[in-house]
């Protein structure tokens, strides 16, 4: 059993701690999920777990993390540098369970994940895979290495739709315990049967865990309904304070005038309103006492605070996209014949499609044509973040291009109402979480009133708690979005169309049939 016992996560640079003092116990049957807020610290607190050299540099931690001889699998959200460059070969015989494996066990590993069994021996680097087949390869070399834990950080990241079913029953009916980190409410809501909520309140200088032995769904309605009974109480018991401390003033102040006014040939009455305001007196501490005790307002950690203007929109009449590609390539492969798409007005486009397919491919191709056309106002939010922003620069120097004293100032405010601290603004980019570097891309989409954009994987790095306000924001859009997802709850809250892309072009699906599933 892993035991966690009094564990503190502080950040080397600005001496931010992530948590502290956080105490678990992860038993035979958990399907234990980490949600919260970006950069809360929940990546960091598997790597501490499953291969604390990877946060050797970044991370001092305190405490005592016990595996009790226990073998942890551990699938990082991101490769290193060093692992994009191996081959696939090489990089597989890397993983323990590789070379043990017998052809049949790889079949089996690389069938029920949708892969071709020729890919564990390819020469092409990792990094030349799509993200879903980056993901799909680790987990199958996951499963074969049998680890007596898992520890999956964002695995249902990049993942098409039939292998984030399988990974739903895996995890469901995993015999090993399982500790993961999800932003997908989806697969939350079908395996977790417990939570782990890591929060930063007051203005981040303050982190807060709790951990709930109950589902995702059940946990988030509790966790409303608490705050909301807290909320009533303490303003019941405030309005009743504010009824008391009014009588008091009243009571305080007649006193007081009968005392400026007692004629001195009354000693007896003067003596009798001394004791009176020493009551009075005595009343006021006694409320300033109960005032310690009032139940407190409940604190939770904001989603994203900030919106699109609702002015920013497509003409419903625009042609935003209009293409007849006999082709899509990457390199020498042809990935897709024959795509014929036709966008007018403010519609919200949804692409799914295998991995490997060429999603990211098409978009990053229709969106070079569209992010020079001047009669739109187009951005592009890649599936990869350092494609369109130079990591090394600040989240204020991104998003303030230039550098004027009035957009600094409203850059800033901005950063602030999305829950950067003044440290974080001042980061380099690539310091940042995947979450908040997603909010970078949001908010220059606001601040630069974009009306089209073009997301890939639009969701994959916020937080579940912050995943219903994206969705609320992005269906309120009067613009257009092209965009690529797997994200279920996305494809069924934002997108008006559908598309699957397939070898042979674009194949509508409708979002509501009972015989398709997405």
């Amino acid at each position: 059993m892993l035991q966690i016992k009094n564990l503190t996560l502080l950040n080397r640079k600005d001496l931010h701690v992530l948590t502290e003092g956080f105490s678990f116990a992860l038993r035979p049957g958990d399907k234990a999920a980490v949600i919260g807020e970006e950069g809360n610290g929940k990546t960091t607190l598997l790597q501490v777990i499953g291969d604390p050299r990877r946060v050797e540099e970044t991370v001092e931690w305190s405490g005592e993390v016990d595996l009790d001889g226990m073998q942890p699998g551990f699938l990082a959200q991101e490769l290193t540098p060093e692992e994009r460059q191996q081959t696939v070969y090489d990089f597989c015989c890397a993983s323990p369970g590789f070379a043990e494996a017998a052809p049949r066990e790889l079949g089996a590993a690389a069938a029920q994940l949708g892969l071709e069994p020729e890919l564990f021996y390819a020469d092409r680097t990792v990094g030349s895979l799509s993200g879903g087949e980056s993901v799909k390869l680790r987990l199958a070399l996951l499963t074969l290495s049998r680890p007596d834990l898992y520890l999956l950080d964002e695995p249902s990241n990049d993942l098409d739709l039939p292998t984030l079913e399988w990974l739903e029953g895996f995890i469901r009916d995993c015999p090993q315990p399982v500790l993961f980190v999800s932003h997908d409410e989806t697969l939350l809501e079908n395996t977790a049967n417990v939570i782990i909520h890591l929060e930063q309140l007051r203005k981040k200088t303050r982190p807060r865990w709790t951990v709930a032995r109950m589902g995702y769904r059940q946990y988030v309605e509790e966790r409303l309904g608490r705050f909301a009974r807290q909320e009533q109480l303490a303003r019941k018991e405030r309005a009743e304070e504010r009824e008391k401390l009014e009588k008091y003033r009243q009571i305080y102040q007649r006193v007081e005038h009968a005392q400026n006014v007692i004629s001195r040939q009354d000693p007896g009455g003067a003596r009798l309103l001394k004791k009176k305001m020493h009551a009075v007196k005595s009343l006021g501490r006694r409320l300033e006492r109960d005032h310690d005790d009032l139940t407190e307002f409940p604190e939770s950690e904001d989603a994203i605070l900030v919106g699109f203007e609702p002015d920013v929109t497509v003409p419903a009449g625009k042609t935003v996209v209009e293409l007849h590609w006999e082709r899509l390539t990457a390199g020498d492969r042809v990935l897709a014949r024959d795509l014929e798409l036709t966008v007018r007005g403010p519609a919200k486009i949804g692409i799914v499609g295998a991995n490997g397919v060429g999603k990211t491919t098409f978009l990053r191709r229709l969106a070079g044509e569209l992010l020079a056309r001047r009669d739109l106002n187009a951005a592009y939010m890649p599936q990869n973040y350092g494609e369109a922003v130079d990591e090394d620069l600040s989240p204020v120097a991104f998003l303030a291009r230039s550098g004027e004293k009035e957009e600094l100032t409203r850059v800033k405010t901005y950063l602030g109402a999305m829950k950067y601290t003044a440290q974080e603004c001042e980061h380099s980019i690539r310091a940042l979480s995947g979450g908040q570097k997603a909010k970078l891309f949001f908010l220059d989409m606001i601040l630069h009133r974009r009306n089209v954009l073009l997301l890939d994987e639009p969701t994959r790095n916020f937080s579940p708690l912050s995943g219903p306000v994206i969705r609320r924001i992005l269906r309120d859009f009067g613009g257009c979005i092209l965009s690529v997802s797997h994200d279920r709850k996305y494809l069924r809250e934002v997108c008006d169309i559908l598309y699957e892309l397939t070898p042979t072009g674009l194949r509508r699906v409708e979002l509501d049939a009972p015989d398709e599933k997405i």
